[in-house]
């Protein structure tokens, strides 16, 4: 029976320790495709839908993947003045592209027609991953349309503990103490897409996560598949277009010679040029032969390049800029650039280049960012920027794309390994990165300059990090893969896989193919030859800086750190924020305090920071029977002399206890105002005993600042 609002198609599997259901044929039944997925009792719809005909003069697939999180999913209302939802958050972003990396490739060749994939988070159960769930609901979503879609790809996430255990669906607790936390993606056939990070992880780990991923996909993929035989819609017809030999003949042969003459020049904009004149010759030459026919000659001059491209590197094993598949391009590191910033670097690889800055702020300068968790906190950002002159172009200058947010997340992910932990190291930590050429794996260069400001500015990673974009042509049997690919390497090759990571192991990967699947074997393969091409490059980058900087840079600020009671910050605080405010205003440090009483003081000059030390000494200091300190006479009498130890605390000098001499008159040996290091002697009833004459003659390293 075909599924209906009455009698919707259901089914549940099992993955790990969760129940994962599939239904159709209730909700959005307008739409070509649409599923209810759940997990426990986070549920997504998703959708999808293709425009019955291509657009006329449309050459390429325009696919659109949206992914939204309803905080009503939580139970949240959203933050901010206006309680509705904004604009798409970055996390919303990164899991669209999980969902379109995954399914894009597995369309057919040559299908234009325009085509949207919408998943929206409706229910969300704290413990469950929806970002990953809608890879699995895209892809049903599109098996069970008419769309001319029948891979049953699923995805999920894998983690590793310490101990080498894999877990499918980990939660929360699981992924933070992980050594491995991966999102893959797997069709009938292979590996599909990767995307994850690590705690410097063995190329054999991330092997093992993916060989454990294909067993644990099964039950999903035979759901996907059942869905689409037992509930799904009839395919619509697609052909692609057939090629007129004739023409691809002549093509060949007006611009052939030229076109393979051009791919051997190794500069991009010198080979582009040349390449664009190759083709402007041929489609002049064949105008007359073949009028009214210029879009199928700019096809297949682009089939042209693509065939020779990849023939010159599997016959000749000879890369468009003359390299050997496994050479890096030439490197080139320099650091302190820029004088008045934290920590600079800029990392040239062949024609790509990065610039990176790195700026130390306090815990005030951590991001904040809205999720159906709650509120998170970014100690750690990462800013991609890709202005279009580092690929010689004028285009409006917006916000950060889709791909530059990806870019940045990956990068951000393989630097954050090495970070050092919040309580070495109190500082926020930004790095932005603006690429200023680029002709393959920029990112990658990110990861490089980024580790490198890092260390200029003396942040204390654990060690270098360094990353690698790898490549691949296969055609039948044949195979190459390729180290640090070239922009048309990417463009016309048949996978982008960047491996970043430390001398020790890896920190990240992202893996995208063109093939729809990677035949086994190629992925070990390809990451054993990134990690000589990472080692190679992490022995560049110690030419310009081989460890950080033992100091922190002179313009960057300087922190103290306190711990104060915890009854005592309020103390700190003061009514209405008067006492903390007025010292930041006095001093001109920023001052951050926690509910657990570490407090953190922020200063540029190290006088302004020790004067905001002893005020918050001052307005939270609590006297410790044996130690000494430093305080103000503020009352004397017969018996004895008062003395303020910090703001709302004072004890007793008794005459005795003044001087190691026999004392006739106090006010001989004190006065209102002056300054007193005593000893405290004990503590009774509120009552602090305070000594002068044990303390006559103590250092200034033994009393208490």
């Amino acid at each position: 029976m075909a599924p209906s609002l009455e009698h919707p198609w259901r089914q549940e599997t099992k993955v790990g320790r969760w129940t994962i259901g599939l239904e159709t044929g209730r909700i959005a039944r307008q739409a070509d495709g649409a599923v209810l997925i759940h997990q426990g009792d986070t549920t997504l719809l998703v959708t999808a839908v293709a425009a019955p005909h291509p657009r006329p003069g449309v050459d390429f697939f325009p696919l659109t993947v949206e992914y939204r999180e309803r905080l009503s999913a939580a139970g949240r209302f959203p933050g901010g003045y206006r309680k509705k939802e904004g604009r798409t958050s970055d996390r919303e972003i990164l899991a669209c592209r999980l969902v379109d990396r995954t399914v894009r490739p597995l369309f057919p060749e040559a299908f234009t027609c325009e085509t949207q994939v919408l998943a929206t988070v409706l229910s969300f159960e704290p413990g469950t991953d929806p970002e990953v769930l809608a890879i699995t609901g895209g892809a049903a979503a599109l098996a069970l349309s008419s769309i001319p879609f029948d891979a049953p790809v699923a995805g999920l996430r894998v983690t590793m503990s310490e101990g080498g255990e894999y877990v499918a669906f980990p939660d929360l607790e699981l992924r933070a103490a992980a050594k491995l936390d991966l999102v893959i993606s797997l069709g009938p056939n292979g590996l599909v897409m990767v995307e994850g990070e690590a705690k410097e992880a063995s190329e054999e780990e991330v092997a093992g996560a993916i060989h454990f991923a294909q067993q644990a996909l099964r039950p999903l993929h035979e759901m996907v598949t059942r869905a689409a035989r037992e509930a799904g819609h009839e395919k619509r017809d697609f052909t692609p277009p057939e090629v007129d030999a004739e023409l691809k003949a002549a093509v060949a042969e007006a611009a052939g010679a030229a076109v393979q003459a051009a791919l051997r020049i190794p500069g991009k904009k010198e080979r582009g040029n040349a390449v664009e004149a190759a083709n402007t010759t041929a489609q002049q030459a064949l105008a007359e032969r073949f009028p009214d026919r210029k879009a199928e000659i700019g096809a297949l001059l682009a089939d042209l390049e693509y065939r020779l491209m990849r023939a010159s590197i599997l016959d000749q094993g000879l890369r468009a800029d003359g390299r050997g598949p496994t050479d890096i391009r030439p490197i080139r590191s320099e650091v302190k650039l820029l004088p008045r910033v934290h920590g600079s670097a800029l990392f040239t690889r062949g024609e790509t280049q990065a610039l990176v800055v790195t700026t130390l702020g306090t815990a005030q300068d951590e991001q904040e960012a809205d999720s159906m968790h709650g509120i998170e906190r970014e100690r750690f950002q990462l800013h991609y920027s890709f202005p279009p002159y580092s690929v010689g172009e004028v285009k409006p200058i917006r916000g950060p794309g889709r791909r530059e947010i990806g870019h940045g997340n990956l990068a951000r992910r393989a630097l954050e390994q090495a970070l050092p932990d919040a309580e070495r190291f109190p500082y926020t930590i930004k790095v932005e990165s603006e690429i200023t050429e680029s002709n393959g794996s920029s990112s990658m260069a990110t990861v490089c300059g980024g580790c490198l400001a890092m260390m200029d500015a003396g942040v204390p990673i654990t060690r270098p990090v360094a990353g690698i974009a790898m490549g691949l042509i296969l055609e039948g049997e044949r195979s190459t893969v390729l180290s640090d690919i070239l922009g048309l390497e990417d463009h016309l090759g048949d996978m982008d896989f960047k491996v970043a990571g430390t001398e020790r192991g890896i920190t990240a990967v992202q893996l995208d193919n063109k093939l729809g699947s990677l035949p086994g074997g190629l992925l070990e393969r390809a990451l054993a030859q990134a990690r000589e091409g990472r080692l190679h490059i992490l022995g560049e980058m110690k030419k310009a800086l081989a460890a950080p900087r033992p100091d922190l840079a002179p313009h960057a600020p300087r922190v103290e750190r306190i711990v104060i009671g915890t009854h005592r910050i309020r103390d700190l605080i003061g009514p209405g924020g008067r006492n903390i405010q007025g010292v930041q205003a006095d001093t001109g440090v920023k001052i951050d305090v926690n509910d657990q009483g570490i407090v953190r003081i922020y200063a540029n000059d190290l006088g302004a920071l020790a004067e905001a030390r002893r005020r918050v000494r001052d307005l939270t200091g609590e006297p410790h029977v044996g130690r000494y300190y430093r305080g103000t006479v503020t009352g004397v009498k017969e018996f004895g002399c008062f003395v303020r130890l910090f703001q709302g605390i004072e004890g007793l000098v008794h005459a005795s206890e003044l001087s190691n001499e026999f004392v006739r008159e106090v006010g001989a040996v004190a006065s209102e105002g002056e300054t007193m290091v005593v000893k405290v002697l004990g503590v009774e009833n509120g009552k602090i005993s305070l000594s002068r004459k044990q303390a006559l003659g103590v250092s200034d390293a033994e009393i208490e600042e």
